[in-house]
């Protein structure tokens, strides 16, 4: 098993040099740090990581969290883990000083758990889950569930999950039917079940804080009436023990894939006493939840990039040490009295650990991009500025759950390819890589409920404002590459992609104007493809112009092969993904309707 799952020279390229985080720490909110604290901050995740959670990744695998007597049980290592992620202040690192947290900025949050989701991607959620709600909790909770609850979710004494599926109802959160009934308390008695709840039980926490969509009885129907709740699997009494609160587990689903990461099925009020609190007001329970969604989206998109950077480095140490073949001579023949060469020496192993270099380092590009406006919105000067931010960041956020999750799995089964055989059996750890990245494409709405947002809300968003903005954006970038000649056909390429996103639009528009929103739907899943290559093409020129800028200067932050790298990388995605949105334009554009009108028994 290789012992490299992470470039942290890259990591923190990408967080210094390519998007300057610097200039966020000059702000008040973040001017506690400087580069030397972020620094130490990222090296000691770092450590944690290597002692801690990639040792134990492929024996979580083997030995995965189990149901039984009512409890699930997980991995012995969680309890080391649970406790050092703790004393760290994991949980809490973008939370408020005040709040007891360590008010870091949410690009140095999710830098730090891509590094520990790459070393073992069974772990972090527990983490993550428990971040959001107290988040939850924080924004919109009263007093008394934020001094009953947070403090001992920050310490991961306690854990926290979101319950939103049901089994009825899937994704279709307007058909949720877990009930609230009020009672002369100040708390509701709930009803129901929850499914594909992660990280909702273990033995190392005699608590957990669910955060509850449920409908308050006699509410309107739809997501109208949904409505938020605190429910603790163990309510706090006066006296300060813990009572049972009626929050059964009743299973746990076996997944084909991180195995050490628990996934439950909930029963809550099977002896009708389950109380709930409300968080916020009645009947705005989904618009509250969508905060932690939408973080939730974006860790998800990262955690694709993550594991696909695992898989990356498994598959480079075999290709540096697997000698198989032999290279052409100028006759185009092989001689075999030579002794075989390493594969990595071969034009389409190469061409297989490029295009993983590329997803990779353009996904964890994106993810910091929509951080960092999470941080300038958050410390906006002015409303026009805030919402500039919070536009770039609803209509990236999308793009940053999809294009990592879905090109993480094509990034990881190239891993498997490139082991050849090898890559199929389990001694070996793409195997596994490969069976944990699939779900990403499925966690926090699947792709097609991604592309449908995308399509269907983000680019209409105050009458296409927000494409307007991300327009801007990328022709910063375009005019910073046009000044470097070496750069300039790509900043052309990049132009005319953004020509071509604004063609399809034209053309998908009037069919969502004149009320035929199924047609101008149909093809959601392939527009986010589509203008996601061209996002990541994007960033990738972003990282080139830095990169020949540097070169250009001399500056000797890194090694000119390192600048090189990442010039000739960015060459490489603009001829080998760039070059597909021609296509996937052409099938936008095309007036057919095949997957609409059909006729009956075609399949």
């Amino acid at each position: 098993m290789t012992n490299q799952y992470v470039d942290i020279e890259n990591l923190k390229y990408l967080l210094f040099e390519v998007h300057e985080i610097e200039n966020l720490l000059k702000k008040e909110r973040f001017d506690a740090y400087d580069k030397t604290a972020i620094d130490i901050f990222i090296d000691s995740i770092k450590t944690f990581s290597d002692k801690s959670l990639f040792p134990y990744i492929k024996d979580m695998d083997e030995n995965p969290s189990y149901f039984k007597d009512g409890k699930i049980i997980i991995h012995p290592q969680f309890k080391n883990i649970l406790k050092s992620a703790g004393e760290m202040g994991i949980v809490g690192s973008i939370y408020d000083f005040d709040d007891g947290g360590l008010q870091l900025p949410s690009s140095i949050f999710h830098a730090a758990y891509f590094i520990m989701e790459a070393a073992n991607n069974h772990v972090p959620g527990y983490f993550g889950l428990t971040a959001g709600s107290a988040n939850l909790i924080l924004s919109f909770g009263s007093q008394f569930l934020k001094d009953t609850y947070v403090p001992k979710m920050l310490d991961l004494t306690w854990g926290g999950t979101m319950c939103l599926t049901e089994p009825q109802a899937g994704s279709s959160l307007s058909d949720v039917a877990t009930e609230a009934v009020p009672t002369q308390e100040d708390y509701f008695l709930i009803k129901g079940q929850k499914i594909f709840i992660s990280a909702a039980d273990h033995q190392f926490s005699d608590n957990f804080v669910h955060l509850v969509l449920a409908r308050i009885k006699g509410a309107p129907s739809g997501i109208k009436g949904v409505s938020l709740f605190v429910v603790p699997k163990n309510r706090p009494s006066e006296n300060g023990k813990l009572v049972y609160n009626s929050a059964a587990i009743v299973g746990e689903f076996e997944k084909m894939g991180q195995k050490g990461y628990c996934t439950t099925h909930i029963v809550f009020g099977d002896n009708d006493d389950c109380r709930g609190w409300l968080v916020g007001e009645k009947n705005k329970g989904l618009s509250y939840m969508f905060q932690m969604m939408n973080e939730a989206r974006i860790a998800t998109g990262r955690m694709g990039a993550a594991i696909a950077s695992a898989a990356y480095y498994a598959s480079l140490q075999y290709a540096n040490e697997r000698p198989q073949g032999r290279k052409l001579n100028s006759s185009g023949q092989k001689n075999t009295d030579e002794e075989q060469t390493l594969i990595i020496n071969h034009p389409d192993i190469k061409r297989m650990l490029f295009s993983q270099k590329a997803i990779i380092e353009g996904s964890l590009s994106l993810i910091f991009e929509t951080a960092i406006y999470l941080d300038k919105e958050m410390t906006s000067a002015s409303p026009e500025e805030k919402e500039k931010y919070n536009l770039l960041l609803e209509l990236l956020t999308p793009v940053a759950k999809t294009y990592p999750a879905e090109q993480g799995i094509k990034s990881t089964s190239l891993a498997v390819q490139i082991l050849g055989g090898y890559g199929y059996c389990f001694d070996f750890m793409p195997q596994q890589y490969y069976r944990d990245v699939r779900i990403i494409a499925l966690y926090e709405g699947t792709t097609g409920i991604q592309s449908l947002d995308l399509l269907g809300r983000k680019v209409p968003m105050k009458n296409g404002k927000a494409i307007a903005l991300l327009a801007a954006e990328m022709q910063s970038a375009i005019n910073e590459a046009n000044t470097h000649n070496t750069l300039k056909p790509y900043a052309q390429i990049l132009l005319e992609n953004l020509d071509l996103v604004q063609k399809v639009i034209n053309h998908l528009m009037p069919y969502a104007i004149k009320g035929n929103h199924e047609r101008y739907l149909a093809d959601a899943t392939v527009f986010m493809d589509f203008f996601g290559t061209i996002v990541i093409g994007w960033q990738w020129l972003k990282i080139a112009v830095n990169a020949e800028k540097n070169l250009k200067e001399n500056n000797q932050k890194q090694t000119k092969e390192f600048y090189a790298s990442k010039i000739h990388t960015m060459k490489f995605f603009f001829n080998y993904e760039i070059t597909k949105t021609k296509g996937l334009a052409k099938t936008l554009l095309n007036n057919e309707e095949l997957t609409i009108h059909t006729f009956e028994n075609i399949f």
